[in-house]
């Protein structure tokens, strides 16, 4: 296995970060996607890091946390198997408000025993978590994973992904507050129901076309882009008409 850690936070320019963050931030527009800036909010993570994986749980209305993105698909089916627990290092950074940072699968059975033993499972040696937050409120948390045992985080490169992880939380914030005027978690709330549709259009174009998830994934957000439509309407559309899932 690859070296999960091997784009250490130190050697990412500082104008690719102002980009990232600025990216991160931007999310005032009129086409404001949730599911798809979730996304691009864990690939951008993993891409920073040089992580292995990045998964993503948000509080719904009940302020329990659900899965909401992942920058692969070894990510998810690990978050989902962190939210059916309801244990695991997400779990503690949202509980407590702190970052969980470099800690070894290896030794962490009796801190998590189900989560450690799919993420061992999965081939994952180490793993960090962000809780997203603004001031004392906690929405979420960000795990980032690695294949390596341990982890090589300093003190600089937690305080850039929380620094990461906590713009996200206020341009939620905001984009609630200005765009919509709505609670926020009547929104996540909404957006945990579109990922019901998603997936099951996500496994559709991967029957049809013989994909991988990730793959029928890239297939169903290039076909959103392409018609200028969010990814639930996307993927409604694909189940509506089988055609469209071979075109």
């Amino acid at each position: 296995m690859s070296n999960a850690w091997e784009a250490p936070m130190s050697t990412v320019s500082a104008e690719r970060l102002s980009k990232i963050f600025v990216e991160v931030a931007d999310t005032l527009v009129d086409d404001f996607d949730l599911l798809d800036f979730l996304h691009m909010l864990t690939v951008r993570t993993a891409d920073l890091v040089g992580a292995s994986a990045v998964g993503l749980l948000l509080a719904d209305q009940r302020g329990r946390l659900q899965f909401m993105a992942a920058s692969d698909e070894r990510a998810r089916i690990l978050e989902i198997f962190q939210v059916q627990g309801r244990e695991g290092p997400c779990f503690d950074a949202f509980s407590t408000g702190a970052p969980v940072v470099n800690e070894d699968l290896q030794g962490a059975g009796e801190r998590w025993p189900d989560f450690t033993r799919h993420a061992l499972a999965a081939g994952f040696g180490s793993v960090h978590a962000f809780p997203m937050r603004v001031r004392r409120e906690v929405i979420g948390a960000l795990n980032v994973f690695g294949d390596t045992a341990g982890g090589t985080f300093e003190e600089a490169d937690v305080q850039v992904v929380q620094a990461l992880t906590d713009v996200a939380a206020i341009g939620l914030l905001q984009e609630r507050a200005i765009r919509r005027g709505e609670v926020l978690t009547e929104q996540l709330q909404g957006a945990l129901n579109s990922r019901i549709v998603i997936e099951q259009a996500k496994g559709a174009i991967a029957q049809a076309r013989g994909l991988s998830v990730d793959e029928a994934f890239i297939v169903l957000r290039g076909f959103a882009r392409r018609t200028n439509r969010k990814l639930t309407d996307a993927a409604q559309d694909m189940l509506a008409d089988p055609n469209k899932l071979t075109v």
